[in-house]
Order: structure tokens, then C-alpha cells, then sequence
């Protein structure tokens, strides 16, 4: 569990930069060069390897190279694993809600509506 913990931690690291959510939405149309991703953001080169090393890193992205040109795609297995995890926080406080839901139908059926009765 704690590695996949340190693991959801480097991506919502990696994520929570907007060039690099950019950059995963741009990939999230399919695998594209560096010079693709870098075309429409405004900063340098080095500076987009730096945004796209810190998303391999955390395993948000893979790249490739061939050749002369380094081909950038989204790893899925990464966001589902995240995914996952969102969903199970999602559910667990579904749950304690409904809880607290039959909890107040009960005090309301039971005639109590919050106020003192002094």
C-alpha cells in the first residue's frame, strides 16, 4: 500500500502543474513528438523535456525515441491505478453520507427537529 501511495503522490505532483495537465491533454489524443507538445506552449524546449521528465518520472507518461524524434504517450495503466483510488474515496464518502442521511430521516421521523425544548 505505501508504494502505491508514494506512487499516487508523484502524480498528483507531476498533475498539478497546468503545463503538465496541458500537456497530458494533449496526449490523451494520442502519442505525439516533444516538438508536437512544445509547438503551442510558450516557453522553451529544455523547458518542456523538463515538464515531460517529471511526467515519466511519475509514470503519467512513457517515451520513446527513434531515431532523432522522442515520441511521448500516456501510460492508462497510471491513471486508472489513480482512478482507482478516487473512486474509493468517492465511495467511502458516499457512504458515510447516506449514513448521516438515514440518521437525520430518524431524528425527523422521531419528532426532533434540531431546536431546544426548554
Amino acid at each position: 500500500m505505501l508504494n502505491q501511495s508514494t506512487a499516487i503522490d508523484r502524480v498528483f505532483a507531476a498533475l498539478a502543474d497546468p503545463t503538465r495537465r496541458s500537456i497530458v491533454s494533449r496526449l490523451s489524443r494520442g502519442s505525439a513528438s516533444v516538438s508536437e507538445i512544445a509547438a503551442p506552449l510558450k516557453m522553451s524546449l529544455a523547458a518542456v523535456v523538463q515538464h515531460i521528465q517529471i511526467l515519466e518520472h511519475s509514470a503519467v507518461i512513457s517515451t520513446r525515441k527513434q531515431g532523432r524524434v522522442r515520441t511521448c504517450s500516456i501510460e492508462s495503466k497510471t491513471l486508472a491505478s489513480v482512478e482507482d483510488w478516487l473512486k474509493d474515496r468517492r465511495l467511502m464518502w458516499e457512504s458515510q453520507f447516506d449514513l448521516l442521511g438515514e440518521v437525520l430521516r430518524q431524528e425527523k421521523a422521531a419528532g426532533r427537529t434540531g431546536k431546544d425544548e426548554s
